[in-house]
Parts: structure tokens; C-alpha cells; sequence
């Protein structure tokens, strides 16, 4: 009896063994390479090629947690300017609005759990200002704010990191 229980077993687990997948050699082939240029990064976002190049962006948030631009296209190595503008009309407790840039490599719900915690600050974390390129005051309604910052060839994402608004507000800015 239990030569048959084990026999399925050893067959199931040499199975599996030997779904193992990729091998190093077939995984470096088939995957981009961690030393490529932020720069090829730009051809996998969806939508670029029809987005003009300028460094100078006016981005408007409104009353249903959307920013009215979410993708930007700027050439890296000169001064971007970017103005936010609230044009909603909720009072700034209740849906304020600013515009982070973050980091490449940020993970975004790690981000805006911790930005949640930070209302003292305008809900820019002080742990995590190494994330962030560059951002904006909160702003109430009819506010606005201008932020210059410089960036390296690459994809940037950026949130309103107000509660809750950073999995619906988000955009990228293409840097090449």
C-alpha cells in the first residue's frame, strides 16, 4: 500500500523538478538586461510617440481625483517646469491635491501608505524623501503651484499623494 501512495509522489515531484523554466543562459536572453538605459524604457510606454516633448507642463486636478494630463514627455538633462492647478471646489481637508514625482524604482502603495500617515507635512513623508524628485504644496481649490526640477533619460512616475488619491491620480513623465 505504500509503494503506491509513494510511487505518484516521486513521479509528481520529479514533474515538477523538471518544469523548472528558464535556465540563467535562456533567462538573460529573454529578458531586458538591468544594465540597459533608462531610455529604451520610453518605447514600452503605451501612448508616447503621440505626446509632444516640452519641458514646460501645466497639469490641472479636479473633484473626481483625476489629473487632466497623465502622461508628460520632457528631454532629460534640462530644467522641467511644471504647474499644478486644483480646479476642483471641495474644501482642502477633504480633497486636496498635489503632484509628486518619484523616483523610477519607487513602489507606489509603499509610497502612498506612508504619505497617508504624514498629514502634518502636507503628505510628503519625511522617511521617503529620498523617493521623490520633486513636488508640489498640497492645494486647495482654485490653487496652484509651480515645481522646477531636472531630470536623468527614464520613466518617472507621479501620484497626488492626498489619501486615498494616489491609486486613481497617477501619470508619467517620459524623460529622453
Amino acid at each position: 500500500m505504500k509503494k503506491i501512495f509513494i510511487a505518484p509522489l516521486a513521479a509528481l515531484a520529479i514533474g515538477l523538478a523538471s518544469c523548472g523554466g528558464n535556465t540563467d543562459s535562456e533567462k538573460k536572453d529573454n529578458t531586458p538586461s538591468e544594465e540597459a538605459t533608462p531610455v529604451s524604457e520610453s518605447a514600452t510606454v503605451p501612448g508616447i510617440e503621440n505626446v509632444e516633448i516640452s519641458n514646460t507642463w501645466k497639469v490641472e486636478g479636479n473633484d473626481q481625483m483625476k489629473y487632466d494630463v497623465n502622461l508628460i514627455r520632457v528631454k532629460a538633462g534640462e530644467p522641467v517646469e511644471l504647474t499644478l492647478k486644483n480646479v476642483g471646489e471641495l474644501p482642502i481637508e477633504s480633497m486636496g491635491h498635489n503632484l509628486v514625482v518619484l523616483n523610477p524604482s519607487v513602489d507606489i502603495p509603499t509610497f502612498g501608505s506612508e504619505a497617508s500617515a504624514a498629514a502634518d507635512n502636507g503628505y510628503i513623508p519625511k522617511s521617503s524623501l529620498s523617493s521623490i524628485v520633486a513636488h508640489t504644496k498640497l492645494l486647495g481649490p482654485g490653487e496652484e503651484d509651480k515645481i522646477s526640477f531636472t531630470l536623468e533619460p527614464g520613466v518617472y512616475p507621479y501620484i497626488c499623494s492626498f489619501p486615498g488619491h494616489f491609486g486613481i491620480m497617477q501619470g508619467k513623465i517620459v524623460a529622453e
